[in-house]
């Protein structure tokens, strides 16, 4: 089992949890706010709207159940989710 915490959110499914889009190259970005309903390689699908957003190009601020914020580059997040997400043999994530 994988506790939640910043140093693991990386590797954690994403989906669910509630995200806002803190920095963007783009401003149109910024403040796009919601839980991530669903997620592609390149990209987060956040909220109700379904508002898709490039993971590259945007930094996020993940709230954690205990109420922490963690900021995460989503550079660090492109990749499939199945191959982000793993826990066994050596892993670029990990």
């Amino acid at each position: 089992v994988v506790v939640l915490t910043a140093e693991t959110l990386p590797r954690h499914e994403l989906a669910g949890l509630s995200v806002r889009v803190h920095e963007a190259r783009h401003e149109g970005y910024v403040g796009i706010a919601g839980d991530v309903v669903d997620e592609t390689r390149n990209t987060l699908l956040i909220g109700a709207a379904r508002t898709q957003v490039p993971k590259a190009a945007c930094e996020f601020a993940f709230e954690l159940g205990d109420g922490t914020t963690v900021l995460v580059e989503g550079e660090r997040l492109v990749a499939d989710p199945a191959r982000r997400t793993e826990v066994t043999g050596d892993n670029l994530w990990r």
